[in-house]
């Protein structure tokens, strides 16, 4: 352990996790593409109840430190927050919580969706923000949802060091595990990426205001299946698990800050993604 947070440990490469890139990663990638695969995410969220699960971590965290405002990262298209604010307000009370999304590459369909609905606590910023400078960013709960994996280590150790130093909350939640042997994912990636190719088929029609660049890029000239499928395996072995995170933490916890990682929950008690916490105390 190291008692500041200039004290970086030099991150081993013994870790489980695998660098894979992502082609929605890349800044040369068209923003129409990435923002229909974020589109497909919407779908999946929504089909897996990822908004019931995130309200009910965060409402759990509201009853130890009252939150405010929540300001989420790597959002995309929207994700899975605008689904969960409504839920805090409906369920659990939590009705004044201001929503921020953010992305590092806020597409201008998206900014118009959100910000012209009138909703005076759900915004979407227009300029870009980077995940690994909090310090720079609005106050509130952070929010990383299935998009942590896309940071590498250095990365990774630079957000949760910010939180921590800006003594800021941050919950960082993903819907899969890192369990599968690499050699395994190689061996079963042909059979893995043909599955999610023909998936995109059957998502698309769930598609929230759709565009005719999603149907055409789908079903006629099918580029956002390929994409999709490679970018949906990638991010397998790129998740951090909990030995992963354990690294990357070294050192960050402190008097009066703290950190807690462990498994999610639906409200059936069923096991439904991994999260890790950073609360100030």
């Amino acid at each position: 352990m190291f008692s500041t947070f200039e004290n970086t440990p030099i991150l081993s490469i013994a870790m489980k996790r695998v660098q894979l890139f992502e082609f929605e990663d890349l800044t040369w990638f068209p923003n129409w593409i990435r923002k229909c695969m974020t589109n497909l995410l919407v779908v999946i969220n929504r089909m897996m109840g990822v908004s019931s699960v995130l309200a009910k971590l965060i409402a759990n965290i509201s009853k130890e430190k009252p939150i405010t405002r929540i300001v989420d990262l790597g959002s995309g298209a929207g994700g899975a927050m605008p689904e969960t604010q409504k839920i805090l307000a409906e369920k659990y009370n939590l009705k004044n919580i201001q929503l921020t999304l953010t992305d590092l590459y806020p597409n201008e369909s998206s900014i118009k969706k959100f910000n012209q609905k009138n909703e005076p606590l759900l915004t979407y910023a227009e300029e870009s923000v980077d995940a690994t400078q909090l310090d720079q960013g609005p106050k509130g709960l952070k929010t990383m949802i299935n998009c942590f994996h896309h940071m590498p280590p250095k990365q990774a150790r630079s957000i949760l060091s910010s939180a921590a130093r800006s003594n800021e909350p941050i919950l960082i939640y993903e819907l899969t595990e890192n369990k599968m042997p690499i050699v395994l994912w190689w061996l079963l990636l042909p059979l893995s990426l043909v599955f999610l190719m023909v998936s995109t088929l059957f998502l698309t029609p769930f598609v929230k205001q759709i565009t005719w660049q999603q149907i055409v890029f789908t079903y006629l000239i099918p580029i956002i299946p390929i994409f999709y499928a490679w970018d949906g395996q990638a991010s397998m072995p790129r998740m951090y698990t909990f030995e992963d995170l354990d690294e990357l933490l070294q050192g960050l916890e402190t008097d009066s800050y703290k950190w807690e990682k462990g498994f999610a929950y639906d409200e059936n008690e069923k096991k439904s993604g991994t999260y890790l916490l950073g609360m100030p105390i």
